[in-house]
């Protein structure tokens, strides 16, 4: 499968390069990216430009920004290719479904991904829940928004997402390993007052047979980063931690492994073009709509991504 990768930013040099190099029956044939390329491969400053120029290209992998990426989407699509959709899949709930749809008709296969799916432990922890009665779960979500999205100015404009842009991963966990599905009763969500998304909330869900799930988020955090789910269940504990590379049950660890989520994103995505199908699951997105929906907004003390820009 020639595959293009359009955005050539920090998670596609950290994740995706590395993850396709890996991943027999794929092969990176083009980049297109305003301001990057990559030695010994073909170029474009646009999508547009990529796909009149590589009319072989088999599938792409839009690593842009949601806010932008609708119109790249379509674009791929129109051009009869496969695509792959970096987290979140879009800036809004009907631009997703807007493109299934058209992924249908068109007969290629749409890869909506959620790479901490994907994690070690979260297919043993799902096992683990099945048949067990949930009686509550908290999800931490905590880390440091300066080294994870450094310079990044997209993250902090409508359709950027803010601290849902992690906090996305852990809902996308969340929703993999409880039996039940979830429903977003309150949040707080706090801005800094020089940005339009925000920084750190706080919202309480529950699942559809009614058990409390608590949810923080915070982009404040130094030092060790946190990315815990825990859940009390009739019949133990579990814990999900390290973003669900490590699985501890009733305090004793079961399961620890390195990260290898791109990988497996990239070989579902071989299987799936294969098979002729799409894997589109809106459900961690629908979350993050809610809470914005319900949520009650704070203003906190504005944020800078470095300590000179504050001078």
């Amino acid at each position: 499968m020639k595959l293009a990768l359009v955005g050539l930013g920090k998670i596609a040099r950290d994740q995706h390069l590395p993850a396709i190099e890996a991943t027999p029956g794929a092969r990176l044939a083009a980049i297109a990216s305003r301001h990057a390329g990559l030695d010994g491969l073909p170029c474009y400053p646009t999508i547009d430009a990529l796909l009149a120029a590589e009319p072989g290209i088999d599938a792409v992998t839009l690593c842009t920004p949601p806010d932008r990426r609708f119109a790249q989407a379509l674009a791929a699509l129109d051009a009869g290719k496969h695509l792959m959709l970096e987290k979140p899949p879009g800036a809004t709930l009907a631009e997703v479904a807007a493109l299934g749809r058209r992924a249908a008709a068109a007969g290629v296969t749409l890869f909506a991904t959620w790479h901490s799916r994907e994690a070690a432990a979260v297919g043993p922890a799902r096992r683990w829940l099945a048949g067990r009665e949930i009686r509550s779960a908290r999800i931490t979500w905590k880390e440091d928004v300066r080294h994870w999205h450094p310079g990044q100015g997209w993250i902090w404009e409508p359709g950027g997402l803010g601290v849902f842009d992690p906090g996305i991963n852990a809902l996308s966990i969340a929703t993999a390993i409880l039996p039940d599905p979830l429903l977003v009763a309150r949040s707080a969500l706090h801005f800094p007052s020089n940005r339009a998304t925000p920084i750190a909330a706080e919202v309480d869900m529950v699942t559809a047979a009614g058990a409390p799930v608590a949810m923080e988020l915070d982009w404040r955090q130094t030092g060790p980063q946190t990315w815990d789910i825990s859940v009390e269940t009739d019949d133990g504990a579990l814990t999900l931690s390290k973003g669900g590379a490590v699985l501890t049950i009733d305090g004793a660890e079961q399961l620890a492994e390195p990260d290898e989520e791109y990988r497996r994103l990239y070989a579902r995505f071989v299987e799936l073009v294969a098979a002729g199908e799409s894997d589109v699951d809106m459900s961690p997105l629908m979350l993050v709509a809610d809470a914005f929906l319900v949520g009650r907004r704070h203003v906190v003390e504005p944020f800078f991504d470095a300590p000179e820009m504050a001078t």
